[in-house]
């Protein structure tokens, strides 16, 4: 799975199977997933402007998109271990029986979950199940007294043909338990992005972490104090790499896991880290890791 920003739209793109709630949404391989920002009067067909948009970038095959008046600099990532979502969030169409006249234009909560483990049709649907009470926890939690917005869409993707196949989805099975956390966490940091109390210029990416204790950490490049972990100079934009887990041995190796099993370690790669892959990405997020491979060996 790759994922990145352009034009404020973001793209996902692999080899997916998927349950969409969304704009001609139901279940199906696709390579691409959207969530794409509107202007807040937008009236337009949503499924035209979708395939506009994929047309564009040249993406032909079947796709699940979603839209949102929200900006993807306010877009939250959050990993947990195999388990990467994505949220935009806005509240300004709140599912109350009388809406107020005075919240101004309509946002919507788009949530999308990534597997890299496999998952049944059935596990697919049953994570909207457990995205929307996660939802619903997390507003009641900030004080709000609805549960979503009239507009909230969620997709659930994994990659096709990965292994260990997961038959549901509730928070009582490992994905669900990640799933619910990573939602839990994740909707009250995308708010306060959308509305003004926490700033960034970018999207904001959280990991989930277990040393020191368990617990979220929030990525920032700025002010990292870490930096430089490799060389000087070093680029830091894909400090959470995008090839993950790569699996291939030049780079990393399979390390024991404290919760148990393996998880792979990279930490001595510096690929992404040099100044003129960093960039070569930046223009073709889809490059390949054996291209950019290359293009170091060549520097």
């Amino acid at each position: 799975m790759r994922y990145f920003v352009r034009n404020d739209t973001l793209f996902i793109r692999g080899r997916f199977r998927a349950a969409s709630t969304g704009i001609d949404g139901g279940i199906a391989d696709t390579t691409t997933i959207l969530n794409s920002t509107v202007p807040r009067d937008f009236d337009g067909d949503p499924q035209r402007h979708l395939e506009l948009l994929t047309a564009r970038h040249g993406l032909f095959q079947k796709h699940f998109g979603l839209l949102t008046a929200v900006s993807m600099r306010h877009l939250c990532v959050l990993q947990y271990d195999f388990v990467t979502v994505f949220i935009t969030a806005g509240v300004t169409n709140p599912t109350r029986s009388h809406p107020d006249p005075d919240l101004g234009a309509p946002h919507t909560i788009n949530i999308i979950v990534h597997s890299r483990e496999g998952m049944s049709d059935a596990a697919l649907l049953e994570t909207i199940i457990t995205v929307t009470g996660a939802k619903a926890q997390a507003l009641r939690d900030l004080g709000y007294d609805f549960s979503g917005t009239t507009t909230d869409a969620v997709v659930a993707a994994c990659e096709r043909g990965a292994p260990g196949a997961h038959t549901y989805a509730g928070t009582l099975t490992a994905i669900g338990r990640r799933v619910h956390a990573a939602v839990l966490h994740g909707i009250p940091e995308a708010l306060a992005r959308h509305q003004g109390r926490t700033s960034r210029s970018d999207p904001s990416f959280f990991i989930y972490s277990r040393y020191g204790g368990k617990h979220w950490v929030e990525w920032q490049k700025d002010g990292c104090p870490y930096y430089p972990c490799h060389f000087p100079d070093q680029r830091c934009d894909y400090c959470y790499c995008p090839c993950y887990p790569c699996a291939d041995e030049e780079l990393g190796e399979w390390v024991e896991s404290s919760s148990g099993g393996k998880i792979w370690g990279c930490a001595g790669c510096t690929l992404l880290h040099l100044p003129e892959v960093a960039d070569y990405v930046k223009r073709n997020p889809e490059a390949t890791l054996a291209e950019l491979k290359r293009l170091r060996d060549r520097l």
